[in-house]
């Protein structure tokens, strides 16, 4: 029986020149059809360019690209027969992926007894600090026993630890602007149940932290995606992303971005604040990774770079997860007061309060961070080293860009082929993330793996090794049946 194709048609348009900013040109410096094609199509699988986005106007792609229009037509004829474009007449072309070629991501959470090693996850072990801060919490907790234990917003003593540090940091911040959470992820959570509703628009960064995709597709928000490249943010793409949509919500990593590990310049936060408030849109600003700077210095927030009132409409979240330790589950959100007043009726409708005990370590981790921070970073810095090298030994051909901060590397390994390569390194007792798993749209970034750099240093030497072993194994022989011969 035939089954029907469903057709979806774009509501966002890229202009000719803003495709063009976004296509590798072809090394003789000119696009012919099969060239521009290729361009495109490698854009799509990159994530720089978007599913379901509409493509310039043949005449107009031609005039900026300085070709035939004939050249235009036949590229998107190309797309069109391979999968990566549909048409409908009167509703122009818009991108697309071939059917079948969706994602086949690992679960990254996933308990074994074995030898694997999990390149999956980037998350640090405790530091040595975590002994005595149990000591220092459970001394403590006796003051706070005879009360009830439960604190919506947090203890009043971690509130103002956090805004101190906030301040510290050159964004003044009262307790009262603090809702501590249970981990980051809570945090965002919250704020999408609060600020958004099901069928809003949200843009989001793409690539993106894949949690946090997917509690937006979970609460049924439509995202927006804009192109975080080898560049890092294109804020002209940004601003005509939300001025064309006007989004409810805009989530953003601006500090060592996962997975890129770009860091977002100061003046390109000032225009997005500017951006933002001009369409009534609120900003999110994931800032987990702020502390981990291995060669700039660290960031200061971003609501600090916004100018006049455009602070109120920025929300920021972060934890101790990365800092510190992911099995301390404490976060928090940074915002206008009267905001965290409204998450925190939110938040006691699914969790009362965190616990007493976890936010009393938390605080005399956060004494301590002046200690913790440099130290971490230092062993960050020491793994980041011992991955590349490593890497560089045994997968020459694969490159990346090292990142001044963050925990992890983007690979590109120069063909879409990280969901075989992933499923053979599983085999090889490895386990480790394809692109497509921080994607926007299914079957995108397939040519790019995510390494964190978090494990001890003597791991990456025979994790290397195994990734050469399952590159031998799988991609020599990778063929995209969707693609005609043009292609390859």
């Amino acid at each position: 029986m035939a089954v029907a194709r469903v057709v979806h048609t774009a509501d966002r348009t890229l202009t000719g020149r803003q495709l063009a900013s976004l296509l590798t040109p072809p090394p003789e410096g000119r696009f012919g059809y099969r060239e521009l094609a290729r361009a495109v199509r490698e854009a799509l699988l990159d994530g720089r360019v978007a599913l379901r986005l509409r493509l310039p106007a043949e005449r107009e792609l031609a005039t900026v690209l300085a070709v035939s229009r004939t050249t235009v037509t036949g590229a998107y004829d190309l797309l069109r027969e391979s999968g990566y474009a549909h048409s409908r007449r009167g509703a122009g072309t818009w991108t697309a992926l071939p059917d079948g070629q969706a994602p086949t991501p690992l679960g990254a959470f996933q308990d074994d007894a074995g030898a694997t090693i999990d390149l999956a996850l980037a998350a640090p072990q405790a530091p040595e600090e975590l002994a005595e801060a149990l000591a220092s919490a459970a001394a403590e907790l006796p003051r706070y026993a005879g009360s009830q234990g439960y604190h919506p917003y947090g203890l009043p003593v971690l509130r103002s630890a956090i805004a101190e540090r906030y301040t510290a940091r050159g964004l003044p911040t009262r307790p009262e602007q603090i809702l501590v959470t249970t981990g980051a992820q809570q945090a965002l959570s919250l704020v999408l149940t609060l600020l958004g509703r099901a069928g809003d628009r949200v843009l989001a960064e793409n690539p993106s932290y894949t949690n946090a995709l997917d509690a937006m597709r979970g609460r049924m928000l439509r995202i927006t995606p804009v192109p975080v490249t080898e560049t890092g943010w294109d804020t002209g793409l940004v601003d005509a992303a939300l001025r064309q949509t006007a989004p409810r919500l805009a989530y953003l990593i601006p500090d060592f971005h996962n997975p890129t590990g770009h860091l977002m310049p100061q003046e390109q936060r000032r225009e997005l604040a500017r951006s933002a408030r001009a369409t009534g849109t609120w900003l999110v600003a994931d800032e987990t990774l702020a502390d981990i700077a291995l060669d700039v210095t660290a960031p200061p927030p971003f609501a600090a770079a916004a100018g006049g009132g455009d602070g109120e409409q920025i929300v920021s979240v972060g934890s101790l997860s990365k800092s510190c330790w992911g099995g301390l589950r404490v976060g928090w959100v940074r915002a206008a007061s009267r905001v965290v007043t409204e998450l925190a009726r939110v938040r006691i409708t699914a969790d009362l309060s965190g616990s007493v005990l976890d936010q009393l370590v938390a605080v005399a981790l956060m004494e301590r961070l002046d200690t913790i921070v440099p130290r971490r970073v230092e062993e960050l810095r020491r793994r980041r080293d011992a991955l590349t090298t490593a890497l560089a030994r045994h997968v020459p051909e694969w490159r990346w860009t090292v990142p001044p901060g963050g925990m992890c590397l983007w690979i590109d390994l120069g063909r879409p082929v990280a969901s075989a390569v992933s499923a053979h390194a599983l085999r090889h007792g490895v386990r480790v993330e394809g692109g497509a798993r921080f994607g926007v749209d299914p079957g995108t970034h397939e040519h790019r793996l995510r390494i964190p750099y978090t494990l001890p240093e003597d791991v990456y030497e025979p994790a290397a090794e195994r990734l050469a072993a399952a590159l031998d194994g799988a991609p020599g022989r990778y063929v995209d049946p969707a693609l005609p011969d043009w292609v390859a």
